[in-house]
């Protein structure tokens, strides 16, 4: 499954409690919209690190990486790129 339908369906399923794709834009942001949390950032990072096999740095950890479905395909994307 792609990355981009991969995160989408995490998102849907764990925040959203639901497999409608329409309720969620790409770029909407996750903690603008009140979908996740500081605390599901977290989780999505756990997610992130054993669904795609990356390491999200500390410093990794910015809104610009990790705000929407767009931003975390982007950064799975680069760190997949980097670690070939």
């Amino acid at each position: 499954m792609p990355i981009e339908q991969t995160i989408r369906n995490y998102i849907l399923e764990n925040y959203l409690f639901t497999d409608d794709q329409s309720t969620l834009q790409n770029d909407e942001s996750f903690l603008n919209k009140g979908i996740i949390d500081s605390t599901g950032i977290l989780e999505v990072i756990s997610f992130l690190e054993s669904e795609f096999g990356v390491k999200v740095e500390d410093r990794e950890m910015i809104p610009e990486n990790l705000d929407s479905v767009n931003n975390l395909v982007k950064y799975v994307s680069a760190k997949q790129a980097a670690a070939q």
